[in-house]
């Protein structure tokens, strides 16, 4: 009788620290779920018939916002831009609402010195808070104009218009169209829900262009939960893509990058960021290829990214993580120039909740050939909080100068090509953990 007790007590027990195991693998194995589309109810309102007209002279501002008015009146709908050029203010979009550009649309910014607010206002071309249920459709385009607005990015105090802007809204789809030329960023979603980016052509000069150079033209700034990035064709002056804290469930799959500077997390990170995958992605020419910033005043907890099925051609670093974006100090600036020597003089400081924590990351599958003189690659944690469980498992990089690691642990490289003149897989370590196909780096 006893022992049968014991028996069953044990089994008990058992069957408890089995539910334990499975609810514990539950959590750390996130699954992504794509992002819910917009309903748009099915009203069609073209903006010629209240009064837009296609000249590239006549301001259609308000003939294109009564319509997007007239449609919210009734409950939603789809506002057409049909085929021709459009000159247009700031727009205020509403809820169920669709703007929909027809082949041949084109929306263009009014000129610079037509913009209301100019400078000093900067207001945002189409713009929206707390919404629900919208779209931009079609294969038409988006003009920014911006080339007279870029110059001011380095004039204090002066503002530039974004292209899209929403925060705090759920259920938001930007399919098909092609922007260009935004006086800042093109697209800019934050604190928002259910968000699919897909199709969509976005272009402005590189921030190095000697003719005409774009600045802070970022692509696609997203922040916020279950977010989609596909099929998009980007070429920017600044971030491909950028998230801040708060940001969970993203999938960035089949894409194409060309200039800019990579497929960015931060710099702000507070609130974190997690469950993050690019997949299957193309960079060429790109300035990095991932880039992972923040800093001790603005940093959160980074955790379950991964990285795979990518091809980088020509780049200027494929894999920069670091935690110290704002160091003023020089020596510490020149990422592509900082040694072991430079990095282990990095001072600690104590771990606060701003203190930028990367850990469980992921890179499969990766191929990279890098720009003439910049190294393979770069991952710097914090000498307080060092960056851990970092893996790289079919990583093939040729470049002129070598991997660095500093304050990291457990870095394992599995079947991986780091090739430099240093020779292959010979890494630039310090203060860090790391084995190569399970023996430790030297």
């Amino acid at each position: 009788m006893i022992k049968n007790k014991a028996m069953r007590k044990l089994r008990f027990i058992s069957f408890i620290l089995l539910i334990n195991l499975f609810l514990q693998a539950g959590k750390a194995q996130s699954v992504y779920m794509a992002p819910e589309l917009p309903l748009i109810p099915n009203n069609s309102f073209n903006i010629t018939n209240y009064g837009a007209k296609s000249d590239e002279v006549v301001d259609n501002t308000k003939a294109i916002q009564d319509a997007i008015d007239a449609a919210a009146k009734t409950g939603g709908g789809h506002v057409i831009i049909p085929a021709g050029t459009y000159l247009c203010g700031p727009l205020k979009i509403m809820s169920n609402l669709n703007l929909q550009l027809d082949s041949g649309a084109i929306i263009k910014f009014l000129p610079f010195d037509r913009y209301p607010g100019g400078v000093a206002e900067g207001n945002d071309f189409i713009a929206g808070a707390k919404l629900h249920d919208i779209a931009i459709t079609g294969k038409g385009k988006i003009d920014g104009q911006g080339s007279p607005w870029w110059p001011y990015a380095k004039t204090k105090g002066a503002k530039r218009p974004r292209m899209i802007t929403f925060k705090n809204c759920d259920k938001v789809l930007i399919d098909h169209v092609q922007l260009s030329n935004s006086p800042m960023f093109h697209i800019a979603i934050s604190s928002s829900s259910n968000i699919t980016v897909r199709g969509v052509i976005i272009r402005a000069p590189a921030s190095t262009d000697p003719v005409n150079p774009s600045h802070n033209t970022d692509a696609c700034d997203v922040s916020g939960k279950r977010i989609l990035i596909q099929d998009c064709d980007i070429s920017v002056g600044d971030d491909d893509f950028t998230c801040g804290g708060g940001t969970s469930d993203v999938l960035i799959t089949n894409c194409t990058y060309g200039n800019g500077h990579g497929l960015s997390i931060g710099s702000p990170t507070h609130g974190g960021v997690s469950n993050f995958t690019v997949e299957n992605c193309t960079f060429t020419n790109t300035e990095c290829g991932i880039r992972i910033k923040s800093d001790r005043d603005r940093g959160g907890e980074l955790k379950n990214l991964t990285y795979r099925n990518l091809k980088m051609n020509n780049v200027g670093i494929p894999i920069l993580i670091y935690a110290a974006y704002n160091a003023k100090e020089r020596e510490y600036r020149n990422l592509q120039k900082l040694t072991p020597e430079i990095a282990r003089t990095y001072s600690s400081e104590a771990v606060t909740e701003r203190t930028p924590v990367y850990h469980d990351i992921t890179f499969q599958n990766i191929t990279a050939t890098v720009e003439k003189g910049k190294r393979a690659g770069l991952i710097w944690g914090l000498p307080e909080a060092n960056a851990y469980n970092i893996i790289f498992q079919k990583v093939n990089i040729k470049a002129d100068g070598p991997m660095g690691i500093f304050f990291a642990k457990n870095v394992r490289f599995e079947n991986c090509k780091i090739i430099s003149p240093e020779g292959v897989n010979r890494l630039s370590v310090t203060n860090a953990q790391v084995t190569i196909d399970g023996k430790e780096a030297k």
